[in-house]
């Protein structure tokens, strides 16, 4: 046998330059960004607050036609105030369809023949932060009609000026979407808009529309904010029936509430790590499938996801309170 044929460390030095091949071609492809970027207008949802606003503003700066939609006026001016000339609101209502009908027509007059190149569906709502069996079910309503079925009517109706555009769409998910921890409809949600995105890529391919989805870990926004998010728990708590109080018990939902508030003082407040996810997938000319935006998502949840289900249950509640009539 030659010298050094079979050596392990040779195959494991070959692996390693395979793989660094793979990853400086990649850096290579990403970095290169599509042309006229000043003629290409961008749709966003959500633009009020949080990852919308600021993308609104990122991509303004950047030069692009940024049609910033937000469900209120004050959020609309409040974004029109910080930005230039170039971007302009509308007002937008995801759950009700004569609002994005309208809101389609606003850009078809303003995009013209050459189409839409970015749809950002952004616009999303969270409920509160606690056990599933204490939700309302006109709470997991409101939640779908929002983050589901609300995100797939704006795709639908946009569409035909994306596809004249051979652009691109961006649905934000969730990592929740990927591993579902807490939160029983709002990972529910987003798990649709992950099934709903891979299905039209599949399906738009042909037409060189491109569909991206971005993945937040925990970052701090209005949907997680402290006070707001602890004072909901409170207030769901309170409204369960008395049979579901007397199974879970007082001491569950304390230590449940201090659990979710030192959650979320984890919670990233560099919202640019989502953001630029969102930029890239607009302008480059190689966009990703799918991004992990957060250290969190990347190195903790996306490698909890490949983990046996067994395993990654365990590791998931092994902290978890136990409920007064746990047997």
């Amino acid at each position: 046998m030659p010298p050094g044929e079979g050596d392990p460390l040779t195959m494991w030095l070959y692996l390693a330059a395979l793989v660094g091949l793979y990853y400086l071609l990649r850096w290579y492809r990403e970095r290169q960004v599509v042309s006229d970027l000043r003629d290409k207008y961008v749709f966003i949802t959500g633009c009020d607050s949080g990852f919308g606003n600021l993308l609104a503003r990122q991509l303004d700066l950047r030069g692009l036609r940024v049609l910033a939609a937000c469900l209120t006026e004050k959020g609309a001016e409040q974004l029109r105030d910080q930005t230039s000339d170039r971007l302009e609101t509308v007002i937008l209502d995801v759950t009700k369809t004569e609002s994005i009908s309208a809101a389609t027509e606003w850009v078809k007059e303003r995009v013209g023949d050459r189409g839409l190149w970015g749809l950002v569906n952004n616009a999303g709502i969270f409920h509160p932060l606690c056990c599933t069996e204490w939700l309302k079910i006109e709470t997991y309503v409101d939640v779908l009609k929002v983050n589901l079925i609300g995100l797939m009517e704006v795709t639908l109706s946009m569409l035909p000026l994306v596809r004249k555009a051979q652009g691109r769409i961006v649905n934000v998910s969730s990592i929740l979407g990927r591993v579902a921890f807490f939160g029983g409809v709002y990972c529910s949600s987003k798990y649709g808009v992950e099934a709903f995105s891979d299905i039209l890529r599949r399906e738009l391919q042909h037409f060189r529309v491109k569909i991206s989805i971005v993945e937040p870990g925990y970052f701090r926004t209005g949907m997680t904010d402290l006070l707001w998010s602890l004072g909901r728990i409170k207030q769901a708590w309170e409204e369960v029936p008395s049979h579901i109080k007397e199974a879970y018990g007082q001491k569950f939902f304390d230590a449940y509430h201090n659990g979710v508030k030192q959650g979320l003082l984890r919670c990233s407040t560099n919202l640019n790590l989502v953001t630029d996810c969102m930029e890239h997938a607009l302008i480059s000319v190689h966009p990703r499938t799918r991004y992990s935006a957060g250290w969190d998502s990347q190195f903790f949840f996306i490698p909890l996801s490949y983990l046996p289900t067994s395993l990654a249950d365990y590791i998931l509640t092994r902290s978890w309170p136990k409920p007064a009539q746990a047997v």
